[in-house]
């Protein structure tokens, strides 16, 4: 069962995201967000923290690059039965993410738009959402993470049942959703960047 103290959210849709996280907030989990999501949250009367404050490290490149950081990513796949990974961890203030809450910036509606530029199309190619997601979905013994608000409440249900921890077996299911996900949306950018060969 993975316990949910820390919760990185960051979305492009962000329907039921407020009243997720003030579910999530019962928990006493601590907020980690970026953008837009950090400042609806903020707005509900959730204390956030900008991720750029807890990496050091400032959004930079128009927004490119904002997660690709150590302290995000060893948070995600950091092994919390290794010794050696969590020795790595404290050495490099490295906390757990227990939770990562993402979708992926529309790719789809964006090709679809009439008068979609190549560049626009470019631009809606996202980086940090599918590699938060992979590191996510490859530890998820330790990570929940939920792709899709249709989830929610699977989440919530299983938090609510065991004070706060989510069950191995929802885990693996919203793992295999993540890879479905990012294969699909790999899928698209191959095919359109393939028809503008």
């Amino acid at each position: 069962m993975a316990k949910i103290t820390r919760v990185l959210i960051s979305l492009s849709d962000k329907t039921g995201a407020v009243e997720f996280a003030k579910k999530l907030a019962r928990y006493n989990v601590e907020f980690l967000s970026t953008g837009g999501t950090a400042k609806i949250l903020r707005e509900s009367g959730l204390t956030v923290k900008d991720v750029s404050e807890y990496t050091g490290f400032p959004e930079m490149m128009d927004g490119r690059v904002k997660t690709l950081h150590p302290k995000i990513h060893g948070g995600l796949l950091g092994l919390r039965s290794n010794p050696a990974h969590v020795k790595t961890m404290q050495d490099h203030g490295i906390k757990n993410i227990d939770m990562v809450v993402v979708n992926l910036y529309p790719f789809k509606q964006t090709i679809e738009k009439p008068g979609c530029t190549f560049e626009d199309a470019i631009e809606n190619i996202d980086i940090g959402g599918p590699a938060m997601l992979r590191s996510a979905a490859k530890n998820f013994e330790s990570v929940t993470v939920i792709t899709d608000p249709a989830d929610y409440d699977t989440v919530l249900a299983d938090m609510e049942k065991s004070g706060g921890e989510v069950s191995r077996q929802t885990n693996m299911r919203l793992a295999a959703k993540v890879y479905e996900k990012t294969s699909e949306y790999d899928r698209m950018i191959t095919d359109y960047l393939k028809k503008h060969l």
